[in-house]
């Protein structure tokens, strides 16, 4: 089979550059980009072998698994840009919620989707300033058919959740609901209600999360986003902290973990 944006996307405009092969989905965009390319259009991958994730982490993506990233170029500044991740969130979990009904999606501050409480996808944003536009690109991967051990979080994946779903498959429909989250979007005029939607799919609201920022742990109430989309932190104190990056860990016992 071969690599088919969804009806919705076409009507869009999406294209697609289908690799049997490629280092990084996001490295690909990037060089695309520099040679003159704006997008919208999509490089998809039936291999990664140098795959990243937040904070210069490695992204394993084996073949079976979806690995995809969009090239965007908005006339938006780069902190509405930022608010992206959250259009790929909402469009990833969307997607999974309709492959693989019957399991628990939801979305992970700040861009991860989780299946069962565990890790099924995550999402990498970059972007380049591009004469009066910004060109962003938005990595995505998807563990449809295995899942990396060892991980700092626990990931697992849509085939050991009962569903074979076909990179194909799931890159079609992701396309088709991307595109809807991008028009509610609105160059960022949206935002409110992509913050809402976000918020109804969101794991860990009102409940004790752990975030590590750098080396340091912050322990408190995750109170709700904030109209930036950072996370909203109450403290013990009743003071709030807004926090713009950070890796989440659920509960109580979260904290030790977010500590190793």
């Amino acid at each position: 089979m071969t690599f088919a944006v969804g009806p919705r996307a076409a009507t869009a405009g999406h294209r697609v550059i289908e690799h049997d092969r490629l280092d990084s989905t996001n490295s690909e965009a990037l060089r695309l980009l520099r040679a003159g390319e704006h997008g919208p259009v999509w490089i998809v991958t039936h291999e990664q072998t140098a795959g990243r994730g937040r904070r210069g982490r490695e992204w394993i993506s084996s073949p079976g698994n979806l690995a995809v990233s969009l090239l965007l170029t908005e006339t938006v500044t780069p902190a509405v840009a930022a608010t992206l991740g959250f259009v790929a969130s909402l469009a990833v979990c969307e997607t999974c919620e309709t492959l693989a009904p019957g399991v628990a999606f939801a979305v992970k501050w700040p861009n991860d989707v989780l299946a069962n409480g565990s890790k099924v996808a995550g999402i990498l944003l970059e972007s380049e300033i591009q004469g009066d536009a910004l060109a962003v690109v938005a990595g995505v991967g998807v563990n449809l058919a295995s899942a990396p051990d060892a991980m700092t979080f626990p990931a697992t994946s849509i085939l050991k959740l009962g569903h074979n779903i076909s990179p194909e498959a799931a890159f079609a429909r992701l396309s088709d609901c991307f595109v809807r989250m991008i028009e509610i979007w609105k160059r960022g005029q949206g935002f409110s209600e992509i913050r809402g939607l976000w918020l109804d799919r969101a794991k860990g609201v009102g409940k004790a999360i752990s975030i590590r920022i750098g080396n340091r742990v912050q322990d408190g109430i995750f109170e709700t986003l904030d109209e930036q989309g950072r996370l909203v932190l109450r403290m013990a104190d009743g003071r709030l902290d807004m926090v713009s990056a950070g890796d989440v860990y659920f509960g109580q016992a979260a904290s030790a973990g977010a500590r190793v």
